[in-house]
């Protein structure tokens, strides 16, 4: 099992979504930026590098929102979603298609990857209707 951690990160009510890209796995398809952990990395230090390497931001990673395993043809993981905030720089595209702030409630108008279909429910869940 792979592990890949990804960041729920809030601006106001509203929190983060990237586009992947067309040349990558599940292309053009939103997710929470994030990636694998890279053998012998903890989760925290791989979520760190990963925001860095995707949007140029530095980023304080909280507790834990959400895991779940996921099984895809090719690669079965181990999703963790961290609760994190930006504490220097402004998201730049550097990887993904594009970025997105949403409420909760727009969460349907997004095809988002098969992993984060539970995570989103939880989400909803919390703060659906604010």
């Amino acid at each position: 099992m792979t592990d890949v951690v990804t960041a729920l990160i809030w601006r106001g009510e509203e929190f983060l979504i990237c586009l992947r890209p067309p040349d990558k796995p599940n292309p053009l398809r939103w997710e929470f930026v994030g990636g694998k952990a890279e053998k012998g990395e903890s989760l925290e230090a791989a979520l760190i590098r990963e925001c860095r390497e995707e949007l140029d931001v530095e980023i304080k990673v909280n507790d834990i929102f959400a895991e779940t395993d996921h099984e895809y043809p090719d690669i079965t993981i181990h999703l963790t979603l961290f609760n994190a905030e930006i504490v220097s720089g402004e998201p730049k595209m550097l990887v993904h298609r594009d970025l997105k702030w949403i409420t909760p409630d727009r969460i349907p108008e997004f095809n988002f990857c098969p992993a984060d279909k539970d995570i989103l429910k939880k989400i909803t869940e919390k703060y659906g209707n604010k």
